[in-house]
């Protein structure tokens, strides 16, 4: 089946108020529209449609947070009911179709009540990741300009609050644009302080709104702003449109990941992030699931185990997560001894991606689960898989190290810098050839030249995935790094990504991450951090001997690798993605910034002093540069 036929058929399979009867408009490539006379509306397919169908008693949602001792469920009718309530709401404050609404949200069920509900009426939503820095919040208040901010009073770590609402007030001071209303969901352990005639308490506005009906809303408007870090420090707003992301998101439910309706599906990330909004929030009540929200960590809510209780008690069929979170649980529970005490077998598939899996924690998550394990590869702006292993369709031998092959729909290419193709086996810039598929992103919010350029140009007719890798003779996809994480060495174009897979081998080490530093000679050389595992008695020395001895004994001595050192954590973002960039730059000496993202401050100074132990940087402090937190 071709690319016209296959969207043609996945097409047919959602509700339009008026079926298009054209399929794609590539008259102003990159800014190609998909189905662009249809018209429908998002919220209708996920929740009306389902009620409609006879769905409105089962599970939709289900809200489960260790770190406040919550449990709750929506049925499909219920979660109809509070979203046509809350849509009502916003219509009385005098929000619009086209209108946008900051939501600023922990991973509460009101958070995916308030998104659907901007849908429902043709609102835009931009979701902001609960807690993030007053600064990072005003950008995107300006570059949005929304009518109303929805908030939380806090969010609620395993060890702290982290009050929200602060924030918030402090970002509002400081942007230029200022919203007409903030409601606010007042949480039990912490109330924020209401700023008349502005704020607004959640529970009010629901007591005082009458429930209102969708709103047809054309196929290309815009579903949803999500904002990702940009290169210049200026957060790029990823728009994704109506009509393509329906299609496309319930497309990838069956042929993906092979549940149908009924099934509980858990993405265990945040709405936040766009694994939330596609496979938390959208892409499972499209498919008729029952999507699973939680509040909680892999590891310390209350133990290694918590996956899997949450696994055992609603039984979940299949559970998408990033590797950051098994490799977690294995450093926590090498042994995997937490799964004797839970009952697993309703559990089908675990899917990771949001960063590379190396293959060791792939075969480890294969060991203790006896389940199908599938890496797969996707980003922000893909808004759903580029190469899976497709269970609903066929199911590949897995090889470890890769995500498989193109998902229906895309072609990926691997380019030299002059843009031609490299031979089979060879490690280059991962691209996307055009047209890319329904349910991609359709623009960059307010900025269609930075769109343009910043995807397009260096390959006409390719989408820069800005990461490298290589297609092996099977035609599986490795991805290996970030573009820019391929170093130099001595002319050696080298992966840090395939030091990192060795340095997993190694049985003391749990986590790891290689960067590029500068060198006078060799123009860069590698420097490895390693986590090792819990229990671990063998001297730091003689790990770090061994480790060493192992890349340039499976490498050879073109590598470099001399440079390593052990660290107790390594610096992440909320979503687990390892701060490279940021690393490579304190290592050099160059200006950085406290990234917004960051999980936890602290790690990146304590990375730094052991960087600056081993004599990165040689010149200047570890921290130079302006930071902002």
């Amino acid at each position: 089946m071709d690319n016209i036929d296959l969207w043609q058929e996945a097409a047919k399979d959602i509700y339009w108020y008026k079926k298009p009867d054209i399929l794609l408009d590539s008259s102003r490539a990159p800014f190609n529209r998909w189905f662009p006379d249809g018209v429908t509306n998002a919220c209708y397919n996920a929740l009306d449609l389902q009620v409609e169908q006879g769905r409105g008693g089962q599970a939709a949602l289900i809200y489960d947070s260790p770190v406040t001792g919550t449990k709750r469920q929506y049925t499909y009718a219920q979660l109809l009911a509070e979203v046509a309530l809350f849509a009502g709401a916003l219509m009385a404050r005098g929000v619009a179709k086209g209108d946008r609404v900051v939501i600023y949200m922990p991973m509460v069920p009101e958070a995916a009540i308030a998104m659907l509900a901007c849908a429902r009426i043709g609102a835009i939503h931009s979701v902001v990741f609960g807690g993030f820095a007053s600064n990072e919040l005003a950008q995107r208040i300006d570059d949005a300009t929304p009518l109303v901010i929805v908030a939380a009073s806090c969010g609620v770590e395993p060890s702290h609050l982290v009050a929200y609402k602060p924030l918030l007030d402090h970002a509002i001071e400081l942007a230029q644009h200022k919203p007409d209303y903030c409601i606010i969901l007042q949480r039990p352990m912490l109330a924020a302080e209401i700023i008349e005639g502005r704020d607004l308490d959640w529970l009010q506005v629901m007591k005082q709104a009458e429930p209102v009906s969708c709103v047809p809303v054309g196929a290309n408007e815009p579903l949803y702003i999500l904002y990702t870090s940009g290169t210049t420090g200026q957060p790029k707003g990823v728009v994704r449109d109506t009509g393509g992301s329906t299609v496309a998101l319930k497309w990838t439910m069956k042929a993906i990941y092979d549940v149908s309706p009924g099934d509980v599906y858990w993405a265990a990330s945040d709405v936040g992030w766009v694994v939330g909004h596609s496979y938390i929030v959208y892409g499972p009540l499209f498919a008729g699931c029952t999507a699973l929200m939680y509040e909680g960590k892999p590891v310390g809510t209350p133990d290694p185990g918590a996956y899997w209780r949450v696994i055992e008690e609603y039984r979940v069929s299949v559970l998408f997560t990033a590797p950051t979170a098994f490799r977690a649980i294995k450093k926590e529970d090498p042994l995997g001894e937490h799964l004797a005490e839970y009952d697993l077998s309703n559990f089908r598939a675990l899917f990771l991606a949001g960063e590379r899996c190396d293959p060791h924690t792939l075969e480890w998550a294969q060991a203790k689960l006896q389940v199908p394990v599938i890496d797969h590869w996707w980003q922000t702006e893909t808004g759903w898989p580029v190469c899976s292993n497709c269970l609903g369709i066929e199911q590949l031998p897995i090889v470890a190290g890769s995500p498989a092959r193109p998902v229906p729909g895309y072609e990926v290419r691997v380019l030299g810098k002059d843009g031609n193709a490299v031979a089979t086996g060879d490690i280059g810039a991962l691209v996307l050839k055009m047209p890319l598929p329904p349910g991609t992103f359709i623009n960059l919010w307010n900025a269609p030249e930075r769109f343009a350029e910043a995807y397009f140009s260096k390959f006409p007719g390719y989408y820069e995935t800005g990461d490298a890798g290589y297609i092996d003779e099977a035609g599986y996809i490795f991805v290996m790094s970030r573009t820019d994480d391929v170093i130099n060495v001595a002319g050696h174009r080298l992966s840090t990504g395939a030091m990192e897979e060795i340095l997993f081998d190694d049985e003391d080490v749990g986590e790891c991450a290689v960067i590029g530093v500068a060198d006078a000679v060799k123009g860069q050389v590698p420097l490895g951090l390693l986590v090792l595992n819990s229990g671990v008695t063998t001297p730091h020395a003689a790990i770090i001997a061994r480790t060493v001895k192992l890349v340039r004994d499976r490498m050879g001595p073109v590598a470099a690798f001399k440079l390593c050192t052990i660290v107790d954590r390594l610096p992440k973002t909320r979503s687990g993605k390892l701060l490279r960039g940021t690393l490579r730059k304190i290592a050099d000496g160059s200006d950085w910034n406290m990234p917004a993202t960051i999980d936890d401050a602290a790690v990146l100074d304590e990375v730094a002093i052991a960087l600056k132990q081993m004599g990165y940087p040689s010149d200047k402090p570890s921290s130079s540069g302006p930071r902002s937190c």
